[in-house]
């Protein structure tokens, strides 16, 4: 593949190229340094593995390898001294267990787990990294293979010249453009974040001169997809450049207009109007999500327990009736009244 200018750019459009500058990245810096190129001719914004996540991903790693040797010790030591005779069990055979037993943990470890899981070992899953290949497909296992054998050989545990193989190991991630050690070299292969960096921002909102058209707006027609490239391109707009930044809000605005009505107001910049009409579809998209809450709360009260609510002083009732007086003796009063109840009473309260 032939090698790209150095410009960082955002994932978005083919023919839109995109920047980063100082208030993306701190310090002025730059996080696409892999050089990861789409489809569509546009640098992928993914940040290569350095030193220091890797040399954490390998602990981890070489953690999981050792609890994999004991296991294997565990397991393959009975299995052997019960299914085999003891002339066969010699100290030959046993060395030839312990080299099979040290292949299957530093090779055949790695390359398990970037084959079953997507480039990605214990150690990468934790740290958020990823092996691919240098043009950024999927690792294969003759890569993953390569890496193994040759990180056994010459890296770690460094067989051969271990002190002088660990020096050229590091010297060669330090100096690699990608961070890449001598396995990744003779592999072509890379380690990548599967993180990004990104913070997210929130969309511009509406302007007042425009809330009044925005709420007579027509949005059955506005689709999802076409409703995330508007947001897309108003979170990312600052890091366009120009004349791509205002041809490509245009583009934009012509779909929209094609699918919204009334017509918007003369004169306004197509930004603002995609701003409009993004945030008044938010809008309503909040109040139908209040209004389905309510009715679930109202018709399945369990699924939404109810907050306590302040306590507020008991609203003024009407003021209770006056007692009636008593009826004269022998006399039925011309309404019942009621009798407190006692333990002996059983049938109607009423007198």
């Amino acid at each position: 593949m032939r090698a790209q200018p150095p410009v960082p750019a955002r994932v978005g459009p083919a023919d839109t190229p995109t920047r980063v500058g100082p208030a993306d990245t701190p310090a002025g810096g730059r996080w696409a340094d892999a050089g990861l190129i789409s489809g569509e001719a546009v640098e992928l914004d993914v940040r290569a593995a350095r030193l220091g996540s890797r040399v954490l991903a390998l602990l981890i790693d070489v953690v999981g390898q050792l609890l994999c040797a004991a296991l294997l010790a565990l397991t393959l030591t009975p299995v052997v001294l019960i299914l085999l005779p003891d002339p066969v069990v010699d100290r030959a055979f046993t060395g030839a267990l312990e080299t099979l037993g040290l292949v299957l943990v530093l090779v055949g470890y790695p390359v398990a787990w970037e084959r079953l899981n997507h480039g990605r070992t214990p150690g990468k899953l934790a740290v958020g990294l990823r092996v691919v290949s240098a043009d950024g497909g999927p690792v294969e296992l003759r890569q993953s293979l390569t890496r193994a054998l040759v990180g056994v050989a010459v890296e770690w545990p460094g067989l051969v010249l271990p002190l002088l193989s660990w020096v050229a190991g590091v010297t060669v991630m330090l100096t690699d453009p990608r961070g890449r050690r001598l396995g990744d070299l003779v592999a072509g292969t890379m380690v990548v974040h599967t993180r990004t960096t990104q913070g997210w921002r929130p969309a511009p909102r509406i302007i007042p001169p425009l809330a009044g058209w925005a709420a007579t707006l027509d949005l059955t027609r506005l689709d999802d997809a076409l409703a995330l490239a508007v947001r897309q391109y108003l979170t990312r707009a600052g890091q366009i450049v120009e004349p791509y930044r205002s041809r490509l809000a245009r583009e934009l605005w012509c779909e929209v207009a094609a699918v919204t009505a009334p017509k918007s107001p003369p004169g306004v910049p197509e930004p603002l109007l995609l701003a409009a009409v993004l945030a008044e579809r938010n809008r309503r998209g909040t109040l139908r999500l209040r209004r389905n809450r309510a009715l679930t709360a109202t018709l399945w009260p369990d699924l939404h327990p109810a907050t306590p609510a302040a306590v507020e002083p008991p609203a003024p009732g009407p003021a209770p009736a006056p007692a009636a007086a008593p009826a004269p003796a022998g006399v039925r009063p011309a309404v019942p009244a009621l009798r407190s109840a006692s333990p002996e009473d059983s049938g109607s309260p009423l007198s």
